[in-house]
């Protein structure tokens, strides 16, 4: 049996599905808050703050549901707290996304230990197990999609959010460009003086699509720690907000494309996955979904300065033409 052989297969695509979920979930939270002029660099942070109240929720109430619930208001309720410092104090987006980030990894291990008991020495790594398969966010197996050979191995079985997660790549392109909302959203990103002065709410527009964002957070958040991981983890999410936002300008901030660019990465954890249980030293392939994000922003980089280049040849030659 070949390499090929040994890591292409059905259920190394129905992993590369199952990685991308939480990743685009973050990937469409990124989208709509770009499109209305608003970077959103916490969503890290969010993921993890959601992870957390997430399965604790479902281990207290015994509901996944509630759990799933929590994890999309703490995602909502930290975005809005974002804004708050963004829109209202002026604080730099950028640092408040920093600090959230910040908050999320290390304030994420003081609030277990503190609501807990546990210590990073003794039970830490066990709050793990307060998922269990009955808190689990349930999959599901898709009527005669499942009986297809190999369709039915990749497509049925998965999580709940995973199926959400890509329909939501629709929905969010039906949000933004057919719907009133998504026409404001867009305008204030692109011009928000302009869309100021036809009534449009800059201030409203901006919080709708942050806490959009961080519900969208929320809900990869709640995949890591109900599904993925069974539990929460400490730094479980392990950079896939940043991924996320990647991916968002990879894909030039379109819902599809980013979709697009959030199944490579999604593809590259899994091959490192895949390779890493061949026998090859975890520490070689535990790199690769971040040196493919590296890459994939030089080469989005790069197409992005030839098409600018591109643009500002074609009006250099069309103020040519009209000057003769």
């Amino acid at each position: 049996m070949t390499l090929f052989e040994m890591i292409f297969t059905p259920d190394f695509f129905f992993a590369i599905l199952r990685i991308t979920a939480p990743i685009l979930f973050a990937t469409l939270g990124a989208v709509v808050a770009e499109k209305a002029g608003v970077t959103n660099i916490g969503l890290d942070g969010i993921m993890m703050m959601s992870a957390l109240f997430g399965s604790l929720s479902a281990y207290w109430s015994g509901s996944w549901f509630v759990g799933l619930l929590v994890a999309v208001i703490v995602g909502i309720l930290e975005a809005l707290l974002m804004g708050v410092f963004a829109f209202n104090l002026k604080t730099n987006i950028i640092l408040v996304g920093i600090a959230v980030n910040m908050v999320g990894s290390g304030g994420t291990q003081f609030l277990v230990k503190v609501i807990t008991n546990m210590t990073e020495g003794t039970a830490l790594a066990s709050t793990t197990s307060l998922i269990t398969k009955a808190l689990q966010i349930p999959a599901v197996e898709i009527p005669l999609i499942k009986d297809i050979p190999v369709v039915g191995q990749i497509l049925s079985g998965h999580c709940i959010l995973t199926y959400l997660a890509f329909i939501l790549v629709l929905l969010v392109w039906i949000l933004l460009y057919k719907t009133p909302l998504g026409l404001n959203i867009r305008s204030v990103g692109e011009n928000s003086n302009a869309a100021a002065s036809v009534g449009v709410s800059v201030l409203k527009i901006r919080y709708i699509a942050i806490a959009f964002s961080g519900a969208m957070a929320g809900f990869g958040g709640a995949f890591m720690s109900m599904y993925y991981a069974m539990g929460w983890s400490l730094d479980m999410v392990a950079g896939r907000g940043f991924i996320a936002l990647a991916a968002q300008a990879m894909g030039a901030g379109e819902p599809f494309g980013s979709m697009l660019s959030a199944i490579v990465f999604g593809f590259a954890q899994a091959l490192g996955i895949k390779i890493s249980a061949l026998g090859v030293d975890s520490n070689l392939v535990s790199p690769i979904p971040y040196i493919v994000t590296i890459l994939g922003l030089v080469v989005f980089a790069l197409v992005t300065r030839a098409r600018v280049k591109r643009a500002r040849a074609a009006k250099a030659a069309q103020a040519a033409a009209e000057a003769k």
